[in-house]
């Protein structure tokens, strides 16, 4: 016998009740999911079952509820009543679990009596990272398995688990063998069969707490969450699981749920949700991504050990080459230390470090790279210098291998024209520390073909990164911005505020740091080597502040030469009193008389800044859309997160306000100065709230 409900069916085979969720593409947790699940309960409640199955098909078991949904009210019927169905149901119930377990479908499973997985199943309650926290039992029916301790840490980081981690925590109750849905029905069957009486998670104690360790668990969670409130209440709720009846915590979770979810925090993390989403695709891309069988780096520093880190963690050889066999045993020897020392840290096994030093090839030979798929350079910032590379390159490596570049801010189309092979270069741009930095900018040559950019985007997929595409320009989106950003930082100062100030004003608003404590960080030579470079393209007419440049001609390149900005010793971080002298003696120079600005000032020049540049940056087509920005600056360059990102947050606040900021940065900046369409660039996203608004109050 079989029945069909739209997204959920249901057929019975020998005594067992088997409920399909069929809605592609990831099973998301709709409306009509919840109302098929039901109604399918209701359906199978009766019968003479032995008990029933849940799985889900395609790709994923429930990959988290419909986030479109979360703005809104709530349709009937909610997650709860179709979890208390589970629970009252006579029949036990098991969830047969692939692919992603996320949120509203992990909180379903965990209503189940009994759960199975798949080998690399996902688990998680990603909630918290969206501005809210479960509201479905995630926090009280998770800690009866856990324990308290270990479901703080799940729920307040977000942290996904796979299967096998998933089994050791006891959140399931066996493996399946594969994930196919044989499978998954034979595990769940045999659950069954072993434990044929109801097992409801609400029924069971939460196990006895290590004080000591949920005190841990607790300051772990506020500090990597930046004390956010809505982490503050995952903590709480969690607590409540052992202190209030269930029935009592229940109602609390879901109260706190309904009223996180309709805040603006929630909202802006909806927001770069969907944009970072929307960031990984090309609109009118056709071709597919081609096979990368093998990586090679050129260039074995800083930059060129983080990249091949990454793509050693992605599971890719690798062949890193050097200029000399000097260099090459250098890069090899620090990327061993880095792999050893993540051993002894606990990040990483000795098995999986042994594996990614057997796929590590050095070689001070280019010829070496012949078989690659893709290689991408990461030597000097020089165009002298990487067109030599290029054109070594395109002689040696094979037809339809990808040639890629991770400048910073030069022209990749200029790159391209000393080869053969112009429709298969591309910027790939990693941040520092490229193995843990989640942005990679993929820049769009005027000659990159669909296959070229469809790999690139495949391959930011394969290495865990959030990729953003640009087209070529003068640091391309995420650091011709923060030039921008940068340079009224440095007009403040000129003009009497202090580093610390301003970098103060950027952190009070959410930044993670300050631009002149950024500057110290990364090295004040890089920029000052970019402002030697375009010296003789300088616009004579726009204003231009020496102060890091004076800094840079007195040996302060930052922390690594124990100052820059401030000054670094023994470990601590001070205002330094070289630095202020150097800054006295550059206003002096120029006849400027210092005046104090208020915080308030000072950040709303900091993001005028930024606002007005990406403005220009969507004008001249280097972005693509309005949400591309907002990732790139989220997670590349510290912009808080909870709030969206930097167009997001602006199309909130007043047009009035917008205007004045607007007025102020180009007043500061003089002749010269280029303004973009702000409130241009704001409108689809002020509408996209007035549509909030109206489903809010469910007048949509």
């Amino acid at each position: 016998m079989t029945q069909d409900h739209s997204v959920v069916h249901v057929q019975v085979r020998d005594r067992v009740g088997i409920v399909t969720i069929d809605n592609p593409p990831v099973n998301a947790g709709s409306t009509a999911v919840r109302a098929g699940l039901l109604s399918s309960l209701e359906h199978l409640a009766g019968r003479d079952l032995a008990g029933i199955v849940i799985l889900g098909a395609g790709r994923s078991f429930i990959a988290g509820s419909d986030i479109s949904e979360f703005g809104a009210p709530l349709a009937a019927p909610e997650l709860p009543q179709v979890i208390a169905a589970i629970e009252d149901s006579p029949h036990p119930v098991c969830a047969a679990i692939h692919g992603a377990c996320l949120g509203g479908g992990f909180e379903l499973a965990l209503g189940c009596d009994l759960r199975v997985a798949a080998p690399g199943a996902v688990l998680g309650l990603p909630e918290v990272t969206l501005g809210m926290v479960p509201g479905a039992g995630g926090t009280q029916r998770l800690p009866r398995l856990t324990g308290l301790a270990e479901a703080m840490e799940l729920v307040c980081s977000g942290r996904r688990v796979k299967a096998e981690e998933a089994l050791r925590l006891k959140i399931i109750d066996a493996l399946a063998e594969s994930a196919t849905p044989e499978a998954l029905i034979a595990a769940a069957e045999a659950a069954i069969t072993a434990a044929p009486a109801k097992r409801r998670l609400r029924d069971r104690p939460v196990p006895p707490a290590d004080a000591g360790a949920v005190e841990k668990a607790e300051a772990d969670a506020l500090k990597r969450g930046k004390g956010r409130p809505n982490v503050a209440e995952a903590i709480r709720l969690v607590k409540l699981s052992a202190e209030e009846s269930v029935e009592e915590a229940l109602r609390i979770e879901r109260a706190a749920f309904q009223t996180l979810r309709l805040q603006e925090e929630a909202f802006a993390l909806r927001h770069l949700f969907f944009a970072e989403r929307a960031a990984t695709r090309i609109d009118g891309l056709t071709d597919d991504p081609a096979d990368i069988a093998r990586v090679g780096i050129v260039g074995g520093g800083t930059m060129g050990q983080g990249i091949c880190r990454a793509v050693l963690a992605a599971g890719l050889p690798v062949t890193l080459a050097e200029r000399n066999a000097e260099a090459r045993d250098a890069a090899a020897e620090a990327i061993g230390r880095s792999l050893d020392a993540a051993v002894a840290k606990g990040r990483l096994t000795a098995d999986a470090a042994a594996d990614r030093t057997a796929r590590l090839t050095t070689t001070d030979h280019l010829d070496d790279l012949a078989d690659c798929d893709l290689v991408i350079e990461a030597v000097f910032e020089d165009m002298a210098v990487k067109k030599e590379l290029f054109a070594a390159l395109d002689r040696i490596l094979k037809p339809g291998a990808i040639l890629a570049t991770n400048t910073s801010y030069l022209d990749i189309d200029e790159m391209a024209s000393v080869t053969g092979r112009a429709a298969d270069v591309v910027g790939l741009h990693f941040f520092s520390p490229a193995d843990i930095m989640k942005l990679l900018e993929i820049v769009r040559t005027d000659s990159a073909s669909d296959r070229a950019l469809a790999t690139s985007l495949a391959f930011a997929r394969r290495l865990g990164k959030q990729p953003v595409v640009s087209r070529v320009a003068e640091g391309f989106i995420g650091n011709r911005i923060y030039a921008a950003y940068r340079r009224h930082a440095e007009y403040l100062v000129e003009e009497g505020a202090t580093p610390m100030e301003v970098d103060n004003a950027a952190t009070a608003f959410g930044f993670a740091m300050g631009p002149f404590a950024v500057g110290d960080v990364s090295g004040l030579d890089i920029a000052w080597a970019m402002r030697k470079r375009q010296a003789g393209t300088r616009d004579p007419r726009m204003r231009y502040v020496d102060v890091p440049d004076r800094l840079c001609e007195a040996g302060r390149f930052g922390r690594k030469t124990g100052g820059g900005y401030y000054d670094y010793e023994g470990g601590k971080t001070s205002p330094s009193e070289a630095a202020a002298v150097i800054i006295e003696k550059a206003r002096a120079a120029k006849g400027i008389s210092p005046r104090r600005f208020t915080a308030a000032e000072i950040r709303d020049r900091l993001l005028g800044a930024i606002l007005n540049e990406a403005a220009l940056v969507l004008d001249e087509g280097v972005a693509q859309r309005p949400g591309d920005i907002d990732v790139a600056l989220v997670h590349g360059y510290g912009f808080p997160r909870w709030r969206g990102g930097p167009l997001w947050w602006a199309s909130a606040e007043p047009r009035a306000r917008i205007d004045g900021m607007m007025q102020a940065v180009a007043g500061a900046a003089g002749p010269g100065y280029g303004t973009g369409n702000v409130n241009g660039m704001l409108a689809p996203l002020r509408t996209e709230r007035d549509e909030i608004e109206k489903r809010k109050s469910g007048h949509a």
